[in-house]
């Protein structure tokens, strides 16, 4: 019994966290994938069942940003919704079609690939930012794309990536950035959840729990983030996605 209950603990906090965190900067999987391997859920139901579970507190932290939301450049949000929809089905389909093995194998290189991308992301967008202003729609389309592919195979570290690839398309307003983070994420994590709810690889009973922490975890994080300078926020991403990624390589 103790057991179970400092399972729950611990998968709970995982997804407050999460929720928060992804809210803020992204890389809410960080915390409850690993969680929930440690609870003894297989990689692949792992990170179907995280997904799920920080579904709700995408849209809740969308609706903390709703302030900000603004579509990029050449776009409409309808389009963008879209594009991230089509994205994150491409990618789950392409989880679901991937051994337990293979996946556990690349895990640490996807969380380290999304920490070294964020960190960098600001001497990235000096070099490569062009004077004026955002990037074609073109860019964008196919860029957020991609960017939507992987989200529907991993979901880790996903919102460092949009946001590092909101920046080298020239984006600049942090807030703005998290605004459109939540919700492409918000759009291909729904989709995505349903075809890994289809193929039978979720664990409801621990996903479906963790999601009332994640909402809460969300719409905080998001209400309090907006006030916070733009450094304090990259710091905590980065020194989260850090540690991850050490800890799942020495797994």
């Amino acid at each position: 019994m103790a057991d179970v209950f400092g399972t729950w603990v611990l998968l709970l906090g995982a997804a407050f966290l999460g929720g928060g965190l992804n809210a803020v900067a992204g890389g809410g999987s960080f915390f409850t994938f690993p969680a929930l391997v440690y609870a003894g859920v297989p990689p692949v139901a792992a990170n179907a069942s995280g997904t799920l579970a920080l579904l709700p507190g995408y849209f809740a932290s969308t609706w903390g940003f709703r302030e900000d939301l603004r579509a990029p450049a050449g776009l409409s949000m309808r389009a963008l919704v879209a594009i991230s929809l089509f994205g994150g089905a491409i990618g789950a389909a392409l989880l679901l079609t991937t051994p337990d093995a293979v996946f556990s194998a690349i895990v640490p290189w996807l969380l380290l690939a999304a920490t070294v991308l964020f960190a960098a992301g600001p001497v990235l967008l000096r070099m490569l930012r062009r004077a004026e202003g955002e990037a074609s729609s073109l860019a964008q389309a196919t860029a957020l794309l991609l960017v939507s592919i992987y989200g529907g195979y991993f979901n880790g570290g996903l919102g460092i990536i949009l946001l590092a690839t909101f920046g080298l398309l020239g984006h600049s307003d942090i807030h703005r950035m998290n605004g459109l983070k939540n919700l492409m994420s918000a759009a291909l994590t729904a989709i995505a959840v349903g075809l890994y709810a289809a193929g039978g690889a979720i664990v409801w009973l621990q996903a479906v729990g963790m999601m009332g922490a994640a909402i809460i975890g969300g719409y905080v994080a998001a209400r309090v983030a907006r006030k916070l300078p733009a450094s304090a926020v990259r710091a905590v991403v980065i020194t989260t996605g850090a540690v991850m990624t050490v800890l799942f390589f020495r797994r």
